[in-house]
């Protein structure tokens, strides 16, 4: 008997409208405000392909590119490229959005990484990700890279075991 075809990757779009309590003295979108909503929308896509709870152990490489204002629409783009053991990378886009004249900019990106847990509270395995499209896959390839930087960053892993990366 054939197992099923693990899911598709999981593509969660979250929109928001900034509004003066989202914003500092500048009329800008504080950050931690950006990073809750990015955490949310990556929990979300995290869920969908594991469709476990799933908790945040760690952000990185979060980009700012440039400010999203008071009356601006925030749309954020998470989506799961790599599925690990227990552990799922979770890119995002963050686009905003001027009204009235809709045009639409790239903000912001970011790597989330989630770990799925059972009712207990510990990581349980997750299904794994099958890239279709090119961008997909040039996404799936590069997760590997990333995580050791993670692993390595974090302490735990030496970076002369790295498989992907090389030391001089």
């Amino acid at each position: 008997m054939l197992s099923p075809k693990p899911p598709r990757l999981s593509h969660t779009i979250l929109t928001e409208m900034v509004f003066p309590n989202h914003a500092n003295a500048l009329g800008n979108l504080m950050g931690g405000q950006l990073l809750y909503w990015m955490d949310i929308a990556a929990a979300i896509s995290a869920y969908r392909h594991s469709q476990r709870v799933c908790v945040t152990a760690a952000v990185d490489y979060v980009s700012f590119r440039s400010p999203i204002r008071v009356g601006e629409l925030l749309t954020i783009e998470a989506i799961v490229t790599r599925a690990f053991n227990t552990s799922m990378e979770v890119y995002l886009r963050v686009y905003a959005q001027a009204l009235p004249s809709n045009e639409r900019r790239l903000c912001n990106e970011a790597y989330f990484t989630f770990v799925a847990i059972d009712q207990s509270g510990c990581p349980i395995p997750v299904p794994p990700v099958e890239p279709e499209t090119e961008e997909e896959k040039a996404q799936y390839e590069g997760a590997l890279r990333r995580r050791e930087m993670r692993l390595i960053m974090a302490g735990k892993l030496d970076p002369q075991k790295a498989s992907t990366l090389r030391f001089s």
